[in-house]
């Protein structure tokens, strides 16, 4: 079967192509390949202008610029013709530097050091500089963005419902008041901090060759410094110089950093869950699309569809970050090609991912609390005041505070508005704080909730 969105194997590439589309630019075989071009063209540039490395001539600022535009300008038949290429090499990288080399053929400057394109280099030198280079380029134009847009809606939603009253649940029992936007902002929080990890860590690199220690540049050029070169040049390309490697660079700082996209997801997925549970007790409403269907078979239901399938998601990211994270470290001596396999799924991880901010998304732009059944748990939950009347009673140094209020509500659900003055009002403690715990409800004992919530 020709290939469709009908007939892929992975529903990223079939199903839901359309919505992570914007990750195919960096993670598909093409956007490997484009890296791969862009990494060789950068090294063969930079051994050129060093004076130290006479026999490789210096290019011109045309022959530089030639140089250029075959990475910017890279293209899907390019890529196309490595591919021929390989089908004759079976060595992806090779095939790259020969399809390179007969690129710069036409050029009569750029011809006369084609056989300094991937000089000294082992693949793993150029391969660890693309990965970087497009876990870099995904996570500056796709993946925050994708959070930024969520935590921006979330922080909008905590401030609109800054005040509005909730009945907690902890241990899902009624428990002391909070507000909606207080506990939403707790999300803005945690995601904001999930964020910063992301964003900071740093991808170390290496361009060293075939075990690390240069052996191949010391042989053709044993005076030359080449471990402060490739210093400069890993750098230059914006990553950490790794001094220390074997043939590869050991992925530590890209273990790193699925580790910090994996505790962003794990923060969503406690954010669809207790969503969902919100929804299911009536303290959210969804609004209603035109034309959309719920259930095949109950007309009412207008499912919270959005939020389970980010959960989903989210748990098929975490599954391969975590695997991804784990692995990715571990090789045998200096070389073994397990990661090689692996980090083929770099972008299926994060395409679940961006599948789930996405999700997540437009469940919270359907979202719309509902003021009235939210006063309703909280007027039938009157037992939660007996928290600030035990804690006024110590406060007057009345014994057994505690104790006398959980034999007057703990497991008697349902205790009333009466039966709580009444306790209150024979309470020997001064008239003040008396009216004062009189004049409470469930609904006015927030604590700090609000300005909590619109200081996110």
């Amino acid at each position: 079967m020709a290939l469709s969105p009908l007939t892929a194997l992975s529903p990223l590439d079939g199903r839901y192509q359309r919505k992570v589309a914007a990750l195919s630019g960096f993670f598909s075989e093409f956007g490997l390949i484009r890296f791969r071009v862009q990494v060789e063209i950068a090294w063969l540039k930079a051994i050129s202008n060093e004076p130290a490395l006479a026999e490789i001539k210096p290019l011109s600022a045309a022959s530089i610029k030639h140089l250029d535009e075959l990475g910017r300008n890279f293209s899907l038949e390019d890529a196309e013709a490595v591919k021929a290429i390989e089908v004759r090499t079976n060595h992806d990288v090779k095939a790259i530097e020969y399809w390179l080399r007969e690129q710069l053929t036409a050029n009569p400057e750029a011809a006369a050091i084609t056989g300094f394109v991937h000089f000294a280099c082992t693949s793993e030198d150029i391969n660890n500089l693309c990965h970087a280079m497009m876990l870099r380029e995904s996570r500056g134009q796709v993946m925050l963005p994708a959070l930024d847009s969520l935590i921006g809606k979330l922080r909008q939603l905590a401030h609109d419902y800054a005040e509005l009253p909730m009945l907690s649940r902890t241990h899902g029992q009624s428990a002391t008041p909070t507000t909606v936007g207080k506990e939403l902002a707790n999300f803005v929080y945690r995601l904001e901090r999930q964020r910063k990890r992301i964003e900071c860590v740093e991808l170390p690199a290496k361009i060293n060759g075939a075990v690390g220690n240069f052996n191949a540049h010391l042989a053709a050029f044993p005076d030359f410094e080449w471990e402060d070169f490739s210093h400069r040049f890993v750098e230059q390309l914006g990553f950490v110089f790794n001094p220390y490697t074997t043939q590869i660079e050991p992925h530590d700082g890209v273990a790193e950093l699925f580790d910090a996209y994996a505790g962003a997801n794990t923060v969503l997925i406690d954010l669809a869950r207790d969503l969902w549970a919100y929804i299911s007790v009536g303290y959210f409403k969804q609004k209603i699309r035109e034309g959309e269907v719920g259930s095949s078979t109950m007309p009412h239901k207008v499912n919270p569809i959005d939020f389970e399938n980010a959960e989903g998601n989210l748990g098929l990211s975490n599954a391969l970050l975590n695997h991804l994270s784990a692995k990715l470290p571990i090789s045998r001596w200096q070389r073994d090609l397990t990661d090689s396999t692996v980090l083929r799924n770099m972008g299926t991880a994060l395409g679940y991912a961006v599948l789930a901010y996405d999700s997540c998304r437009r469940g919270l732009d359907k979202l719309e609390a509902d003021p009235d059944r939210l006063a309703e748990d909280l007027d039938d939950s009157w037992e939660v005041l007996a928290e600030p009347v035990q804690t006024v009673m110590k406060r007057f140094g009345i014994e057994d505070a505690y104790e006398q209020l959980k034999a007057l509500t703990r497991g008697k659900g349902g205790i009333s508005r009466e039966s709580l003055h009444a306790f209150v009002r024979n309470l020997p403690i001064p008239e003040s704080e008396r009216k004062r715990l009189l004049s409470l409800t469930p609904g006015s004992y927030t604590g700090r909730a609000a300005d909590l919530a619109r200081r996110i």
